[in-house]
């Protein structure tokens, strides 16, 4: 049996991780048995599955990469074979008629139960069992002659000739049902898993109050799709050893459904950005300044390549995201740089500072050349000399030249400054903070 999965979204808006999870699980299922992903598109609450939403979807599905076998089917295409199973249902008595609530807005189909109990091997959470007593009939197709999500799920699933049912388990409870449609409709019955939920720190369903929710949030902040799959694949996964940071093919290999989790995963931001900081570490130089130089054109700062890309290697291991890269190196491109006002008040604006820095300032004009290992020793050298302290020269020379006392080694940073960068700075910072 060729493997089949779908990945079966009602797109009416913003992409929530949660669904992209399920389409990520069902992807490296699929990839890991030789087997095919294909895509539904839930697309009958007509009102609010508009082409904006559905495009969405489709641009974070290519953000993501992850790709899919053959057409999507669009839900209500299917509409009159939905309808003519409900009457075939009908005719065999498997289904009925009635005036659900006595409104007199006409009558629904609804589907009768078998009236035993069902039961099914959820891959992830094993034996699922679920008692005749405690199910009760329902509407397949509503008074207004639409078919309702259960019939139209199981049909389609029936069309795309899915193998393997991978989903939230927010649908256990559908899964009985569905079950007994299946075997109504004399249709083999999928393989069902299970996955648990994506919750915040308090175990609740993570949603936009915890945080971003959507997709398309991480984009915009500057997480790399690559990364992003890897977190929201290990929500629930394990490899089965230390592995955390994957590429798609080491996912593809290890993934089972075997070694998903039944128990809630907590989302942990600072976990994805950990992640996405060793991502964007991996990129080819060419491919991180390519992204650095998209950035700085965002942001309106005119940078001369060669200059750029010394400052690109400076910082690329602080990075941890794309939307980090601006703010970390727009001191290095212009003299009006904002100040940390608190690292000013703390380490610049203290007595003796002044003639500290009138001092490192002679000595950096006076070196015979001017680079990391020159500006290294001479600074250390004046440290010893004066008893000083480096906590006394490194930070007020650091916030005079790029006014944070954070960022790469300060020697290197004053090396792809350059000496007449450096000295003007101090010059600058003297006169407005000590003069």
């Amino acid at each position: 049996m060729k493997v089949r999965t779908r990945f079966a979204p009602s797109p009416t808006g913003k992409v929530h991780i949660g669904n992209i999870r399920v389409a990520i699980y069902n992807w490296l299922f699929a990839r890991h048995t030789g087997g095919e992903f294909v895509l539904r598109v839930e697309d009958t609450d007509i009102e609010r599955s508009t082409p904006e939403a559905i495009h969405a979807l489709f641009d974070t599905m290519e953000w993501l990469n992850l790709d899919v076998d053959g057409e999507p089917l669009y839900q209500t295409s299917r509409q009159q074979a939905h309808l003519d199973a409900a009457e075939t249902l009908l005719e065999k008595g498997l289904a009925y008629k009635e005036d659900k609530g006595g409104t007199g807005q006409g009558e629904c189909v609804i589907f009768r139960m078998p009236g035993t109990d069902v039961t099914f091997v959820d891959g992830i959470k094993g034996k699922m069992t679920k008692k005749a007593e405690n199910m009760q009939d329902f509407v397949i197709v509503r008074s207004n002659g639409t078919p309702v999500f259960h019939l139209a799920n199981v049909l389609d699933d029936i069309e795309q000739g899915i193998t393997h049912v991978i989903r939230g388990d927010d649908h256990v409870e559908n899964t009985f049902r569905h079950i007994a449609l299946y075997e109504a409709l004399g249709a083999e019955v999928p393989n069902f898993s299970h996955l648990p939920m994506i919750v915040n720190h308090q175990g609740k369903p993570y949603s936009k109050r915890d945080g971003d929710a959507f997709v398309g949030d991480y984009r915009e902040k500057g997480f790399l799709p690559d990364a992003l799959v890897n977190y929201l694949a290990l929500l629930g996964w394990s490899p089965g050893d230390d592995r955390e940071v994957m590429t798609r093919e080491e996912m593809v290999e290890a993934f089972t459904l075997e070694r998903c989790q039944s128990s809630a995963a907590q989302f942990d931001m600072k976990k994805l950005t950990w992640m996405n900081g060793e991502y964007m570490q991996k990129l080819p130089m060419d491919d991180f300044s390519a992204i650095c130089f998209g950035e700085l054109e965002k942001a309106g700062i005119d940078a001369e390549p060669e200059y750029a890309e010394k400052v690109f290697e400076l910082v690329r291991e602080r990075v941890r995201t794309v939307a980090d890269i601006a703010p970390m190196v727009s001191y290095f491109f212009t003299d009006d740089y904002e100040y940390d006002e608190k690292a000013v008040s703390k380490k610049l604006q203290k007595d003796g500072v002044a003639e500290t820095l009138a001092q490192v300032r002679a000595i950096l004009e006076a070196l015979p050349s001017f680079d990391m290992a020159s500006t290294d020793k001479a600074l250390h050298d004046f440290v010893e000399q004066s008893g000083l302290g480096f906590g006394a020269v490194m930070p007020p020379v650091r916030i005079a030249v790029s006014g944070t006392q954070s960022g790469p080694d300060l020697f290197p940073v004053l090396a792809v400054l350059g000496r007449e960068q450096v000295l003007k700075r101090i010059d600058q910072a003297v006169a407005r903070y000590l003069a």
